[in-house]
Formats: structure tokens, C-alpha cells, sequence
């Protein structure tokens, strides 16, 4: 099992390196070097979560369809080359906004689109295949393996970067993409490699669920519905400030490329540092409590972010970008471990998507209100620095709403629904 937990890894590994160029340094470069709207960005880059959806469906599908035997491996390839599509002709956007905006503008829809399209393809296949290989017992290790991976290869990513774009040139940035996008492709074949077993065709189910069947199946369940609206409102507010930490850095404290772009790493530092913790807590600690930990660490991040930009203290931001990515990897291991024991046997696929459904909305929510708001509160006060201060302290409030809730989520009470013959006759999935 170890060598397929590193197959899973390299694969979240391929996904994550290639948001890394977009959500560290092409947002910046948007932002700042070519002055397009925080709103705009936000938006473009957020445009793929509108396909968030589907993952529902996609999940649903390839639980009861698979393509020569295989019912992830398909999924998982073709969301990988949309990815590495996606990210290589990103820059050539960005630029090509500055000449012709309009054009630019459609052709960002088509980029961004890809490396959506290819996202909700590949994420739910291999959160649903880690969870099939892993089983109930190993789960939380596997959930550990790959964040730990994913973390890492986030930190040497945002270094390779940051020193392939300095000195900063457009033609720097686009080879970077290409090499980023390249490599990720390249890592995500070689984790493919007998990774999945074969199943038997006439193992799968052939019934297709509706749209209503698959909703109801999170909604008919209340605690099923009550975590559905905690990662929505939780992940609005980590992941919503992909978009604006780094433009923020360089609005307050004059930071170049380079040293925005390393913000990632330094977040990703104390990330993988989390995670460590966490998997050491895996099976001593209450996930539930691992994660409130990780949510109040994260909103005390944003809190001294805030402190930093009223202050103007580059030591102060550095402090809260490492409380963040410390909540953060707490926070994301123990809710994705929750996550897995929030599902039905015969329907991982279907839960998992809906659960991805749930992360790219928060973060479609998150990162285009974060840069609307932004762009209005600047307008109304006249100091760009206001509308990331607003921002960063409405987050910080979403988090502690959010470690409320979680007081609330019960695992034992969701199993103990589901196994009602009623729920499963509501949602019209029984046999």
C-alpha cells in the first residue's frame, strides 16, 4: 500500500504544482504589473470552480462506468492534460489583455476553463481512488501521505519559480509555465502507472442518478447537509485569499516578484509542518478537535495579517502567513479525514464529488467576492490597502462562524441516518 499511497500523491502533486504559477504569481502579475482589475482576476481565476458541479456527476459516472476496466484512470488523464493545458497558455492571457482586453478576456475564459475542466476531472477521480485503495483503516495515513506530498512539491514549485521569474520578464514567466506545466504532466503519467486494478465489467452498476438523487443524497441527510455548508463557508475564507496575498504584500511592503511568489513557500512551510503534526495526532486526537485547532490557528493568521497592514510590518504579515498555512494543514487533514467517513459504501464517488462540489465553490465564493470587495471598498476609500484589510478581517469572521458549526457536525449521528431504510429510500438510491 505504501507504493500506491506515493502513486496517489504524485497525482495530487501534478494537480496542485499547476495552481501554484497562477494563484502566486500570475495574479500578482495581473494585478499589479498590468493594473486589471482584482474583481477581474479573481474571477478568471475562480472561473474554473464554476465547473465544480459536475464533479457530482463525474463522480457519480465513474463509479458505475469504467472505461476498459478502469473506473478512475480515464478521468484522472484527461483532467491531467487539461491542467497542464490550462497553465501553459495562462501568461500568454494575461499578456494578450494588455494589447486587445476583449479578446483577452474570451481567450482567459477558454485557459482558465481547460484547467477547470480539468481539475473537476481529476480531483474527485483520485480523491475517490485514494479512498477505495486506502479503505476506513487507512484513510487518515493516505489523506496524510498526500497532503504532505502535495505541500512539499507547493513549496519547491513556489521557489523554482520565484528564481526562474528574476529578474521578471513576460518571456521569463512564460517559460516558467512551461517547464511547471511540463513537469506536472510528466509526474502525473508516471503515478498512473499500475495504479489502479482492473474491475470487471460486469461488476458496475449501470444506472444513472439525477441531478435531484445526487443532491439529495448530501441534503436529505442533516448532518451530511450541516458539513456540506461548513467546508463551503470554511474554505471560502482559506482559500479566498489565494488571489490577494500576494498583490497585498506588494501593496504594502513593495515586494517584488520574487519575494511575493516565496510567500507560498513560507506558507507552505508551516503547512507541511501541520500536516506532519496532524498525522502523528491521526488516531490519538479526535479529528474533530485536530480541526477546530486548524480553524482558530487560521483566523488568528488572518487577524495578524490585518495587525500587519494597519502597522505597515513586514515581520507581523510574515507571522501571519505562517499562522494561516499552520491552520491550514491542520485544518485540511483532519476535515478531509471527516470527509471520507461522511460517505456511503457503494457511493464514494457521488459523495466525494459532492464534496469537491463544496471546496470549488467556496473557493469560486471566496476569491471573486474577495476581489469585488476589494475593488469597492478601494474605490470608496481611495487607499488600495483598505480593500485588502476589509477583506482579510471578513474572512477571519467567516472562520470563527464556521468553528461554530463544526461544534455541531457528528459522525456517529450521519452513519447512523443513512443506515435508516427511509434515507435511502428518499434519495432513491436502494436497490
Amino acid at each position: 500500500m505504501f507504493r500506491k499511497r506515493l502513486q496517489l500523491g504524485l497525482i495530487h502533486v501534478a494537480v496542485a504544482m499547476t495552481l501554484v504559477p497562477i494563484n502566486s504569481t500570475l495574479n500578482r502579475v495581473m494585478i499589479k504589473e498590468l493594473a486589471i482589475s482584482a474583481a477581474l482576476v479573481a474571477l478568471l481565476a475562480s472561473l474554473p470552480y464554476l465547473f465544480s458541479p459536475i464533479q457530482v456527476a463525474i463522480g457519480s459516472y465513474s463509479d458505475r462506468h469504467p472505461v476498459f476496466g478502469f473506473r478512475r484512470t480515464p478521468y484522472i488523464l484527461g483532467g491531467l492534460l487539461l491542467c497542464a493545458l490550462g497553465v501553459i497558455v495562462s501568461p500568454y492571457v494575461a499578456f494578450l489583455m494588455g494589447e486587445n482586453f476583449w479578446l483577452g478576456v474570451l481567450a482567459g475564459i477558454l485557459a482558465f476553463g481547460a484547467w477547470g475542466m480539468g481539475y473537476n476531472l481529476s480531483s474527485v477521480s483520485y480523491l475517490s481512488l485514494a479512498s477505495e485503495l486506502s479503505g476506513e483503516d487507512g484513510r487518515g495515513k493516505t489523506i496524510a501521505t498526500m497532503w504532505f506530498m502535495m505541500i512539499v512539491s507547493i513549496i519547491l514549485t513556489a521557489i523554482g519559480l520565484s528564481r526562474m521569474v528574476d529578474p521578471y520578464t513576460p518571456e521569463a514567466l512564460i517559460r516558467a509555465f512551461w517547464v511547471i506545466g511540463l513537469a506536472a504532466l510528466a509526474l502525473g503519467l508516471l503515478a498512473l502507472l499500475k495504479l489502479e486494478p482492473r474491475a470487471a465489467q460486469t461488476s458496475i452498476k449501470s444506472e444513472n442518478y439525477s441531478f435531484k438523487e445526487m443532491a439529495d443524497v448530501i441534503l436529505r441527510n442533516p448532518q451530511a447537509k450541516l458539513f456540506f455548508w461548513y467546508l463551503l463557508l470554511l474554505l471560502a475564507a482559506i482559500l479566498g485569499q489565494d488571489v490577494l496575498l500576494e498583490p497585498f504584500g506588494a501593496e504594502a511592503f513593495g515586494m517584488t516578484v520574487r519575494q511575493t511568489t516565496s510567500i507560498t513557500s513560507i506558507w507552505g512551510g508551516f503547512v507541511l509542518a501541520a500536516i506532519v503534526i496532524a498525522g502523528l495526532l491521526e488516531g490519538r486526537v479526535a479529528k474533530r478537535v485536530v480541526a477546530q485547532a486548524g480553524n482558530l490557528t487560521a483566523l488568528a493568521g488572518f487577524v495578524v495579517i490585518v495587525a500587519s497592514g494597519f502597522v505597515l510590518n513586514r515581520s507581523i504579515f510574515y507571522a501571519g502567513v505562517m499562522l494561516l498555512g499552520a491552520g491550514t494543514g491542520l485544518s485540511t487533514v483532519a476535515n478531509l479525514s471527516l470527509m471520507f467517513d461522511l460517505t456511503l459504501p457503494g457511493y464514494v464517488g457521488l459523495f466525494i464529488g459532492a464534496w469537491g462540489f463544496a471546496n470549488a465553490m467556496s473557493r469560486l465564493t471566496g476569491s471573486v467576492l474577495g476581489g469585488i470587495l476589494r475593488d469597492l471598498v478601494t474605490q470608496a476609500t481611495g487607499v488600495a490597502l483598505s480593500g485588502y484589510l476589509v477583506v482579510f478581517a471578513i474572512e477571519a469572521l467567516m472562520l470563527a462562524v464556521a468553528a461554530f458549526m463544526l461544534t455541531r457536525v457528528s459522525v456517529a449521528d450521519f452513519k447512523h441516518r443513512a443506515e435508516e431504510p427511509s434515507f435511502i429510500e428518499k434519495v432513491a438510491l436502494a436497490d
